[in-house]
């Protein structure tokens, strides 16, 4: 590949509403989409994200609005720590990159850094919590999450730079705090590139949704998504052969299950995905035929409940009624903690 290019600036986002921002994005892929393209991102489906760059359904950012909030007020703070802890300063760029040979690719960084060496590099912030901090090791080894790393080298190709380094809060102190760098890699590069062109032009720009790859788990929550509340009025669909052998594999996995109660971990990921794939492929339907008879059923179950939210309000709306009806739980958290040795 030929490394002799710059990249180009799409527009200027520094005073851009997010609406804008939003619909500025849906023109390409961003490092952020590389992993649901490759299908390893632990958070949408590819097929997420072809509906959200077709605008049929958006990104249900919603749902985790706090977590996302924390992280854009804590990004400056981060920016610092990476500062205070290497001695680089790092500056922005208010710009929506492209890629001058390939432009379905889109860069918005955080931040970049000049290095002593005379080169630039990217700078990408994160947070998380104290209990996933562990997804930056391997086996004792540092590592960089799999779905960030494919951030970076979606980010390197467009930019034309050779490093990221990441800096990654999960405490609130600076020692708690973890940086990392990944190089460029030609070879994953080219194979990146190559999967982002096939997804651009073979689904999006052809509006053909790619199939369902992902975990079971993970599928569902697409479809959920997707298609929204139950249509009980919609006609039982018609299951072909294909779909008869996904619902035969799956009674035949429920069947080695109940007899292997010891060893149910992978089939109950497996059942899970057949059952994703069958559900995906009844999409507003409740019910569906087989050729053999067989009927399948995707019913709703409804409960009602207040949100937490909610109950939140009606403590601060009406405390009387809150009073009278809201129950109290206790729980336990065990810990044990060993004595510090004493000094010699």
């Amino acid at each position: 590949m030929n490394k002799s290019y710059q990249p180009l600036v799409l527009a200027d986002t520094a005073n851009l509403a997010r609406p804008d921002w939003l619909a500025l994005r849906r023109q390409g892929l961003g490092g952020s989409d590389a992993a649901a393209v490759l299908g390893i991102s632990p958070f949408r489906t590819a097929r997420d994200l072809y509906y959200d760059k077709l605008g049929v359904v958006t990104a249900d950012d919603q749902a985790n609005w706090v977590a996302l909030e924390v992280g854009n007020l804590l990004e400056p703070l981060v920016a610092r720590i990476f500062e205070e802890k290497t001695g680089l300063k790092v500056y922005q760029r208010k710009c929506m990159f492209q890629h001058p040979r390939h432009p379905f690719m889109l860069a918005d960084l955080d931040y970049l850094v000049d290095l002593p060496d005379g080169t630039t590099a990217i700078v990408e912030i994160k947070t998380t919590n104290y209990n996933a901090k562990d997804k930056w090791w391997y086996n004792g080894e540092e590592i960089v999450p799999v779905y960030y790393e494919t951030q970076g080298r979606h980010y390197m190709a467009v930019m034309n730079l050779d490093r990221v380094y990441y800096c990654c809060l999960y405490g609130n102190n600076e020692d708690e705090a973890i940086i990392r760098h990944i190089d460029r890699d030609m070879p994953y590069e080219m194979e990146l590139i190559a999967l982002e062109y096939d997804f651009w032009h073979e689904n999006v720009l052809a509006r053909v949704p790619p199939p369902y790859t992902e975990d079971g788990d993970l599928i569902l929550e697409s479809l959920r998504r997707a298609l929204g509340p139950s249509d009980a009025d919609a006609p039982p669909v018609e299951f072909s052969k294909t779909q008869s052998e996904r619902i035969a594999r799956y009674l035949s996995l429920q069947e080695e299950k109940r007899k292997h109660d010891s060893d149910t971990k992978a089939v109950d990921e497996e059942m899970q995905r057949l059952k994703a794939l069958i559900v995906a492929d009844m999409g507003h339907s409740l019910t569906a035929i087989c050729e053999d008879g067989c009927t399948v059923s995707w019913k709703p179950v409804r409960k009602v409940g207040i949100s937490k939210h909610d109950l939140e309000r009606l403590k601060e709306v009406h405390p009387e009624i809150y009073a009278e009806y809201a129950t109290v739980s206790e729980s336990r958290r065990f810990n044990i903690k060993l004595p510090k040795p004493e000094a010699a």
